[in-house]
C-alpha cells in the first residue's frame, strides 16, 4: 500500500458516501440503516497485509473485518484470497466498495476547488458482495481489482471461539507462498495389512522445482482426516496433547512433551502423541512420494493425511486425506495346558502379538501360577469366553478361579516393551502339589553399609516358616554392566545356569515367627574396591527355584 495515495482516498470515499445520503430522496429506514451499517463496517477494519498470511482470532458470533486497496496507478490488477479453518466450520465473504469512473479517488490535475469536488461527491457509490463462503475447507478467491475500489472481508465464527488465517497477495507472478499441489492431489492406498498400510501419492511440482526447500509429512490417526495443517494442529492440542508448533520444522527433541516420542531412522522423523484421544502419528519423510506406516493395531481404521511444507516459508498445503482399515489378526495358534505341567513362553516384543493358552477345567476349582522371567507382560485370562482377570504380571503370580466342570478357560500373553519378554505358566486344581515354595513377604536382598569392608561384605534376606533351601552365589562385575545386568536377569533361572565358582553356601532355615524369619550372611574373599552381584535362590518342596531380586555392593577401598 501507498499509505500517502490511502490516506487521501479515504476522506474522498467518505465525502462520497455522505453525499451519497443527499443525493438520494426520501430514503427508506431500512436503506439509511443498511448505508450506515456499511459506513460502520469500514471504519471498524484493519488494514489486510499484503503478500503476509495473517492469523486471525474470532470470538463466537462476533465478525470480525479487514480491508485492503491496491497501489495507486494500477487500474485492473490480479489478485487472491487464500482463507484456512483451523478449527470449526466459518462464515467469509468479500464485499467491494467501488467508485464510479468519474470519482477516480484521488485529486485529479488542475481545479481543485471545493465546487468541483462537490459535484463529484453526487456521483453514486456501488457496493457488492462477490464472494461468500461457509465450511471448513481451505478456500481461494481469485479477481481482479480497480485502484478506485476497496475491498472488505469478513468473518464469522457461530459454533466457538477460533483462529484462521489469512493470505492475499497481489503479486502472482513472483511465486507462490503456498506449495502447490498436483492436478490429482489424492492419496492412494496401495498395500494393507495387519499391522501396516502402504501409501503413495503424486509429486507436488514444487517438490520437483525446489526439494531442498520442500518436504513431505503425513499425519496418522484414528478420528478423521484434517483438510489443513493448522486444523490437525489445532485438534491435536484440544484433545490434551502437545504438538509443535510446526509439523515439519519443529520436530526437535527440546519440543517434546513427556507423552511424546520421537523416533530417527533412516533420514525419517516421527513424532508419536499418545492421549485420551488415541494415538497420533507425524511422520516428515522428505520428497519421498511412497510411505509404509509400521506398528498400526489389527482391524483398525485410520485416517491418513499429507501436507507438503515449505521449510523456507512454514506455509503448507493439504493433499485430499484417504483412510483405510487395517487386516484382522489371524486366530492365534492355541497351545494346550496341561494338569500341572509348566510351560516356558518367549514372546516377541516388536511383534506385539498375543500367546494363546487353552485349559479345560476338571475340577471347579482351578489354580493359575505366572512367574515373570524377563521383561514385562500382560496376561487376559477368559472362562467361557468372558473375562476373569487381566492385568500386567510382576514377579510371581497366583490366581485362583472357581467354576463348573469343564469349563474352558483361555490364557493369553502379550509383551508389553520392545524388547522379548518371557514367563512361565502353570495351571493345576486347587489341591495339587503346588509348583513353587511358599514365599517371604519381600524377595529383596539387603546389605549392610557398616559392615562392609574391603575384604567381605554382610547380606540379609527373609525366610518363612517352611524350612527351605537357600543358596547364595556372587559375581565380579565392572561398573558399567550393573544395569545391563540387572535388567537383562532371567528371573527364572535357576542355579544350573551359573558358573560353579560362583557359588558361596547353601543353608536350611525356616522361623515359625515371621518377625524373626530372616537370616544373615557375611561373604569373605573379595577384592577391594570391587563391584559384586549376589543371588539368593529359594528352593521348596518340588525343587523349582525362586530367584531374589540380585543386589550389586561394592566393597570398601581403603580399610
Amino acid at each position: 500500500l501507498k499509505m500517502s495515495w490511502f490516506w487521501l482516498y479515504l476522506p474522498l470515499h467518505l465525502l462520497m458516501a455522505t453525499s451519497l445520503c443527499h443525493s438520494i430522496k426520501a430514503p427508506t429506514t431500512s436503506s439509511q440503516q443498511r448505508f450506515k451499517t456499511n459506513l460502520f463496517n469500514f471504519y471498524h477494519s484493519l488494514i489486510l497485509a499484503d503478500g503476509k498470511e495473517t492469523t486471525v482470532h474470532l470470538l463466537k458470533d462476533i465478525p470480525k473485518r479487514y480491508y485492503f486497496v491496491l497501489e495507486e496507478g494500477r487500474v485492473l490488477a490480479p489478485f487472491s484470497i487464500t482463507v484456512t479453518p483451523c478449527d470449526v466450520p466459518i462464515e467469509w465473504s468479500i464485499l467491494v466498495y467501488k467508485s464510479p469512473p468519474g470519482f477516480p479517488g484521488k485529486a485529479a490535475p488542475g481545479d481543485h476547488d471545493t465546487q468541483e469536488v462537490s459535484k463529484s461527491q453526487k456521483a453514486p457509490s456501488m457496493v457488492s458482495t462477490i464472494f461468500n463462503y461457509k465450511g471448513n475447507s481451505v478456500e481461494t478467491y481469485m479477481g481482479m481489482s480497480s485502484h478506485s475500489a476497496l475491498y472488505l472481508l469478513e468473518f464469522l465464527s457461530t459454533e466457538r471461539d477460533t483462529h484462521i488465517t489469512v493470505y492475499l497477495t497481489t503479486d502472482t507472478t513472483s511465486g507462490h507462498l503456498y506449495p502447490e499441489l498436483p492436478m490429482d492431489p489424492r492419496i492412494d492406498v496401495i498395500g494393507i495389512g495387519h499391522t501396516m498400510v502402504t501409501l503413495t501419492w503424486k509429486h507436488s511440482p514444487s517438490a520437483l522445482q525446489h526439494s531442498e526447500s520442500i518436504q513431505y509429512c503425513l499425519l496418522v490417526n484414528e478420528k478423521h482426516n484434517y483438510k489443513s495443517l493448522c486444523a490437525a494442529e489445532t485438534a491435536i492440542r484440544s484433545s490434551g496433547m502437545k504438538l509443535p508448533p510446526a509439523l515439519a520444522l519443529s520436530l526437535s527433541p527440546y519440543l517434546l512433551e513427556p507423552q511424546q516420542v520421537m523416533i530417527l531412522s533412516n533420514s525419517e522423523l516421527s513424532i508419536i502423541n499418545k492421549g485420551s484421544s488415541g494415538e497420533v502419528r507425524q511422520v516428515c519423510m522428505g520428497t519421498r512420494n511412497t510411505y509404509t506406516v509400521p506398528n498400526l493395531s489389527p482391524s483398525t481404521q485410520y485416517y491418513f493425511d499429507v501436507f507438503i511444507v515449505n521449510l523456507l516459508t512454514n506455509a503448507s498445503a493439504a493433499y485430499t486425506g484417504t483412510f483405510a482399515r487395517t487386516l484382522e489378526e489371524p486366530e492365534p495358534k492355541v497351545t494346550e495346558l496341561k494338569d500341572g505341567k509348566v510351560i516356558h513362553v518367549v514372546l516377541d516384543g516388536k511383534k506385539q502379538k498375543f500367546y494363546s493358552l487353552q485349559y479345560q477345567a476338571r475340577h471347579k476349582k482351578i489354580h493359575f501360577t505366572f512367574q515373570l522371567c524377563r521383561g514385562q507382560v500382560r496376561v487376559h485370562v477368559t472362562r467361557n469366553g468372558k473375562t476373569v482377570a487381566s492385568e500386567n504380571l510382576s514377579g510371581l503370580r497366583y490366581l485362583s478361579l472357581k467354576g463348573k466342570l469343564l469349563d474352558t478357560y483361555v490364557v493369553q500373553l502379550r509383551s508389553t516393551e520392545e524388547s522379548n519378554s518371557s514367563v512361565k505358566v502353570q495351571a493345576s486344581p486347587h489341591f495339587h502339589k503346588p509348583l513353587f515354595p511358599l514365599l517371604p513377604e519381600s524377595l529383596k536382598i539387603k546389605s549392610f553399609s557398616k559392615l562392609r569392608t574391603c575384604r567381605s561384605v554382610t547380606i540379609a534376606w527373609l525366610g518363612t516358616q517352611e524350612e527351605s533351601k537357600y543358596c547364595v552365589y556372587r559375581k565380579r562385575i565392572e561398573e558399567d554392566q550393573i544395569w545391563g545386568e540387572l535388567q537383562s536377569a532371567d528371573r527364572c533361572s535357576g542355579p544350573e545356569s551359573r558358573h560353579k565358582s560362583e557359588k558361596v553356601l547353601c543353608k536350611y532355615f525356616y522361623d515359625l515367627n515371621l518377625q524373626r524369619a530372616v537370616t544373615t550372611e557375611t561373604i569373605k574373599g573379595l577384592e577391594a574396591g570391587t563391584f559384586y552381584l549376589f543371588d539368593v535362590y529359594l528352593f521348596g518342596p518340588s525343587g523349582v527355584p525362586v530367584r531374589y531380586h540380585s543386589k550389586v555392593v561394592k566393597t570398601r577401598k581403603k580399610c
